[in-house]
């Protein structure tokens, strides 16, 4: 008797499943095959990336030896200059950039500004070009004999050309002009699309209330922009954090490692340096580190008050 009801019960469980159709078969094959490529291309180098942050050698020929690296990182003057010079970037770049784009979104969002589709596409056009192509242009730029130089002297403004590239003062200030100028436009569509979501009515209140337009920016347009502007802020950081293309190609991490990033350490330890692949791996772990602590001062300082 309870084998026969047993038995009777796995047949009518059996009976209320749904047997697989097409369309799942499909939307499940298409969820796999994801899963397997991101795993294979995303999750394994990044373990494998750990397991050899614990080995050292030159080339490939590496040997377990613990937290000797980590322990190398605060001993190497290098990676702490790589380090001091990305903070710096990070401290002075992304707040520049943020506020710009905040700026420029505002004006963008006006009703009465003619011409907004031309100025949008190219206050954004800088996102889609090359960032080799770029930072070339950008080292021209600012040459000794380059146009900014001479457009300075021309209007007086200085006596002598600006070593833009040579000096380490000037070098920082043509990077961070490089990524402002890229990447402003990229968090400003961010802030224009949010901004053409916010009920104009709330600002027509605020009017009526007597609210100016500064007063109408800080209590109304900053607070409802709040989430995207946690969202720019942090994507911001990461992207300054593994800052690589501009300064690789307009000053090279000079002069003497002035301007040098933490992801050009990298690419000096893997190929330019003896080959140290081990260590490499170590630095870039130590961005995952920074990009975590500062993601999780973002969110304390601006995530709780949000919520």
């Amino acid at each position: 008797m309870l084998s026969a009801k047993s038995n009777a019960n796995t047949s009518v469980s059996y009976s209320k499943r749904k047997p697989l159709n097409k369309t799942t078969i499909i939307g499940w094959s298409f969820i796999t095959i994801a899963s397997v490529l991101i795993c294979l291309f995303y999750f394994y180098p990044m373990v494998q990336a750990l397991i050899m942050s614990f080995q050292s050698g030159t080339g490939t020929n590496l040997t377990f030896t613990g937290l000797d690296n980590y322990a190398r990182l605060f001993k190497d003057p290098t990676f702490i200059t790589a380090v001091k010079n990305t903070v710096i970037y990070l401290l002075i770049q992304v707040p520049v950039m943020i506020l710009l784009a905040l700026f420029l979104s505002v004006l963008l969002n006006d009703k009465r500004l003619k011409f907004k589709g031309f100025f949008r596409t190219a206050i954004f056009l800088p996102c889609v070009t090359s960032l080799v192509a770029y930072s070339v242009i950008f080292k021209y730029l600012f040459g000794v004999d380059g146009i900014i130089n001479m457009m300075l002297m021309k209007l007086s403004l200085i006596a002598e050309p600006i070593q833009w590239l040579t000096d380490p003062f000037w070098a920082k200030i043509t990077i961070v002009i490089a990524i402002t100028w890229r990447w402003t436009g990229y968090n400003m569509i961010f802030y224009l699309s949010s901004l053409q979501n916010i009920d104009h009515s709330i600002y027509e209140a605020a009017k009526i209330d007597g609210a100016s337009s500064i007063q109408q920016f800080f209590k109304i347009t900053i607070p409802m922009l709040k989430p995207i502007i946690l969202f720019t802020s942090i994507t911001s950081t990461i992207g300054t954090l593994q800052l690589f293309d501009e300064v690789m190609n307009i000053t090279k991490g000079g002069p003497g490692n002035s301007t040098m990033t933490i992801s050009q350490y990298i690419y000096n330890l893997s190929f330019k340096y003896t080959p140290d692949f081990g260590y490499a791996a170590t630095v870039s772990y130590a961005i995952v580190i920074m990009i975590v602590i500062f993601s999780i001062i973002q969110f304390k300082v601006a995530g709780e008050r949000n919520a």
